[in-house]
């Protein structure tokens, strides 16, 4: 059976006039009349009766009248939300990033992709970078922000660099912590208040400090990102953080700089290299090489 021959049927069925039925779509009336016969050939039973010229739907042709316009409906609709998706009227992306890219970077940027295609529904999963590799290599995200380089043994991924970020210190306004710039080292004395295990700014800060040949102390540590910047706010210590979660960190807060060299984190947007990300993660993937900063 072929979806023609449906198409055929159905034009016939309504119309119940083999001519009319071959001029609406668009066909020669032999034509049409080979592809009914040969569709009632294939089912093994006539569709319509042709007495005396008349056009009439058999018991057969009764039973497949509904069946048919279903499925030309159906087919319709497939159509419809292939061609919406491909015109990004609709679908969605799923996108990992880290919780301070989510606090720093992606606000302004998804503001301005739902600005621009407000039917792609934006599905956000939060957390380390150790944790979006994952979860790209089973197919739960399209496109996902990692911080290089990735961890061993990570799955075939095809990265693009979007942005390094220094990474500050943040203290209370009441707090003794040191003001500009700060070292590493400055940092012995420091209670600090860190992220939970599998951040990576947590691991960032710990190799940093155990490069200058100690082993930081901590107040509190198991924060996100939120908590973190509320623990400093409330005086129980310092953190490092990056410059653009420091940027919107509101009131409360002391930033300082890391004197030269610094430190310093390199974002990538990553995908599966196996699988091309669907089209509205391709647009998603341009704004944000558009719009990052340098």
């Amino acid at each position: 059976m072929q979806f023609q021959q449906l198409v055929y049927f159905v034009a016939v069925a309504e119309s119940r006039h083999f001519t009319h039925a071959a001029e609406r779509v668009h066909v020669s009336q032999p034509s049409l009349s080979q592809q009914i016969r040969a569709l009632e050939k294939e089912l093994g039973a006539e569709l319509f009766s042709r007495a005396r010229g008349n056009i009439a739907l058999t018991e057969a042709g009764e039973a497949l009248l509904p069946l048919a316009r279903r499925i030309l409906a159906d087919a319709d609709t497939a159509r419809h939300e292939v061609q919406e998706l491909a015109q990004l009227r609709r679908g969605r992306v799923r996108l990992g990033a880290t919780p301070s890219l989510c606090t720093g970077l992606l606000p302004d940027v998804l503001r301005a992709f739902h600005d621009r295609h407000p039917g792609i529904r934006l599905l956000i999963e939060e957390g380390g970078s150790h944790d979006l590799v994952r979860q790209l290599a089973r197919g739960a995200l399209d496109l996902a922000l990692v911080v290089l380089p990735l961890p061993p043994a990570s799955p075939a991924l095809t990265t693009v660099e979007l942005l390094r970020e220094d990474l500050v210190v943040v203290s209370s306004v009441a707090s003794r912590a040191p003001r500009r710039p700060a070292r590493i080292a400055d940092l012995r004395n420091q209670p600090l208040v860190m992220f939970r295990h599998g951040y990576d700014l947590r691991e960032l800060t710990v190799a940093a400090c155990r490069a200058e040949g100690f082993e930081p102390g901590f107040t509190v540590e198991g924060g996100e990102m939120d908590a973190v910047l509320g623990f400093v706010r409330a005086g129980l210590g310092v953190a490092v953080v990056p410059s653009m979660v420091a940027d919107r960190a509101g009131p409360g807060l002391r930033v300082t700089p890391l004197a030269r060299p610094g430190l310093r984190r390199t974002i990538a947007l990553a995908h599966r290299s196996d699988v091309a990300p669907p089209r509205a993660a391709r647009e998603l993937q341009s704004l944000l090489l558009t719009m990052s900063p340098p």
